[in-house]
């Protein structure tokens, strides 16, 4: 419910007020977006059509690449367009459905990367019953799980702010709406919310990250059981995971995992996690797949 709420807008400062870094930061996020929308349906493309891409691996790259895209289209369309207006207001509601769909998207990818390490690890330490576990119908079950799994995580994002009065200042030194820079807008003592928040977002950043390097470590450690051949290639995947892993939950945690304070380097930290890694991402998975590349290549000739 909310609660004795008398601003029905935000002011957005943007990431800088300079007209001609404005245009220097158009380009930069339009191009930007444009190659992680490029990027990720030339995947999703592929994995569908490919016969050579049925396997459970991609099976999730499919999702983490349309959880991906969903993810920034949330926040870099309209940051793209408000970067040239001269002031940016986002009215409440518009605020709500950005926080709603910023994390559900940005749950899902961590979700969806935990299942592909334990896809990796299932398919690393017990490759003989690989397909028994690792079947159409689990997979299935366990996206959906993650469906869900995001969405209670999102809702709880929404039932914080929405009990957040907000009766005086609505201008916030960001370029996007989140419940960390609207605590500092709030006309309340914002402590406990603080406290729901790092629980919530900071303990999924945290307890995730955690189970995906020891996951992975376990992994590397199996791999010592391995030819020299599903060595090199069982490595080449998991380095590729681990690089996405750790682009993706490092600054998430600094963001997520500390009180309601602000550094003048959140935003660029906010704008690598939300631009940046969606766009490395795609360069990772390609240019160090083998088979998606070669699945790449048929699908452009047979074109």
């Amino acid at each position: 419910m909310l609660l004795n709420n008398n601003v029905t807008e935000f002011i957005l400062l943007g990431l800088t007020q300079d007209p001609v870094k404005k245009k220097i930061v158009f380009v930069i996020f339009l191009l930007s977006y444009l190659g992680t929308l490029l990027g990720n349906s030339l995947i999703i493309i592929t994995i569908k059509t490919s016969r050579a891409l049925g396997s459970p691996m991609y099976f999730f790259l499919f999702y983490l690449s349309l959880s991906d895209t969903c993810f920034c289209t949330a926040i870099a369309p309209r940051m793209v367009v408000d970067i040239l207006q001269k002031t940016i207001t986002i009215s409440f509601s518009e605020c709500i459905i950005q926080i709603f769909s910023f994390h559900f998207f940005g749950c899902m990818e961590i979700l969806i990367l935990i299942l592909m390490a334990v896809d990796r690890y299932v398919a690393i330490c017990k490759p003989l019953h690989y397909m028994s576990i690792m079947n159409r119908r689990v997979c299935s079950v366990l996206v959906a799980l993650a469906w869900v799994a995001s969405c209670v995580h999102s809702s709880v994002q929404i039932f914080l702010t929405l009990r957040l009065p907000f009766c005086g200042p609505n201008v916030t030194d960001h370029y996007l709406c989140d419940l960390h820079p609207l605590l500092q807008l709030a006309c309340t003592d914002t402590y406990v919310t603080n406290l729901l928040l790092v629980s919530n977002s900071g303990a999924l950043c945290i307890m995730s990250f955690v189970m995906l390097m020891f996951s992975y470590v376990i992994i590397l450690h199996s791999l010592r059981n391995h030819s020299a051949e599903g060595r090199k290639k069982a490595l080449s995947t998991c380095i590729s995971h681990i690089i996405v892993v750790i682009l993706f939950f490092v600054p998430c945690m600094f963001i997520y995992t500390r009180p309601a304070t602000t550094f003048p380097m959140d935003k660029m930290i906010t704008v690598f996690y939300t631009i940046g890694t969606p766009l490395l991402n795609r360069l990772i998975y390609t240019l160090r797949n083998a088979e998606v590349k070669n699945a790449m290549r048929k699908i452009w000739k047979k074109n």
